[in-house]
């Protein structure tokens, strides 16, 4: 039973889904003057959460194909038989139907509208279309990927800002360098799988330009939350720093032809995002406790 039960939680991507719900949470937490509220916090988390698993699963569901060619992939439950197609598809329904009457009921409809776009966005066309019409798959496809901490603004505000732009925008930016430092490491599996990932298309060397080019421009995106005043001097300080380490990799992954490095820069790229996240949601609080903060008398 136990081991049933994993196999129903590895479908929903546990880790990845961790870092969207996250990354909703500090949206969340930058459209709140305050404490983020009950109904945002407690149910638009769940919401997120349960939608991203099911487009997970979705995911795995379509692509049990070409999982079962590449060495990365070939050990999920449908691969491996561990689980049926009915079950994954109960079960990534299930999830959805959830997702879909909370958001609706208890956060807002906007909320849900923009979720489900995002579902359909990353476990349908992303997965069925784009991942094979074209090398630029990922950089299509990440503005799915990319939509959590936009809906966390929405749950609690019920409207999009522009600020909750900016921060679809870091994701959005963040997805090729981030996605194609694994691609270069894994790229003998996505060409065994006929799939069109860049180093397969136009090769390693053009990648990794690529994903100093897409480095480069993270790092000017990541500097908006700062100039146009959604944060202060404690996220540009942190900012400074992840950034330093993300473009000392581009560069280092130049320069080199060992690819483990560009295993590592994609362990990187993901502890970067939570970081990046994490520095919003300090700098919010303490800009919030210095304002209500009273001065002397």
């Amino acid at each position: 039973m136990a081991a049933k039960i994993g196999q129903y939680v590895d479908l929903g991507k546990p880790k990845v889904v961790a870092l969207i719900v996250f990354t909703a949470v500090v949206g969340m937490a930058l459209a709140s003057p305050g404490m983020i509220p009950f109904n945002a916090l407690v149910w638009g988390t769940l919401g997120i959460g349960l939608a991203a698993s099911s487009a997970a699963a979705i995911n795995h569901l379509l692509d049990q194909r070409i999982d079962l060619k590449m060495a990365r992939t070939r050990g999920r439950p449908l691969p491996t038989r561990s689980l049926s197609e009915t079950q994954v598809t109960v079960y990534a329904g299930t999830l959805a139907a959830l997702a879909m009457l909370i958001l609706t009921l208890l956060v807002n409809p906007l909320t849900a509208i923009l979720t489900f776009l995002s579902l359909i966005g990353y476990a349908v066309i992303y997965t069925v279309w784009l991942k094979y019409a074209t090398p630029q798959n990922i950089v299509i496809g990440g503005a799915a990927g990319a939509a959590p901490p936009l809906l966390g603004w929405v749950a609690v505000t019920g409207e999009i800002h522009a600020y909750a732009l900016i921060l679809f925008l870091i994701v959005f930016v963040w997805t090729p360098p981030h996605f194609w430092a694994l691609a270069i490491y894994r790229r003998d599996d996505y060409a065994s799988a006929d799939v069109p990932m860049l180093p397969v298309t136009h090769g390693v060397e053009f990648t990794r330009w690529q994903i100093l080019f897409y480095t480069v421009l993270l790092v000017l995106v990541t500097l908006l939350p700062w100039l146009t005043g959604m944060s202060g001097l404690v996220y540009l300080a942190g900012s400074i720093v992840l950034n330093a380490g993300f473009v000392g990799y581009a560069i280092a992954l130049l320069k080199t032809r060992n690819e483990l490095l560009a295993m590592k820069m994609f362990n990187f790229s993901v502890l970067y995002l939570m970081a990046l996240f994490a520095f919003l949601l300090v700098d919010h609080y303490l800009q919030i406790m210095t304002q209500s903060t009273p001065g002397p008398v």
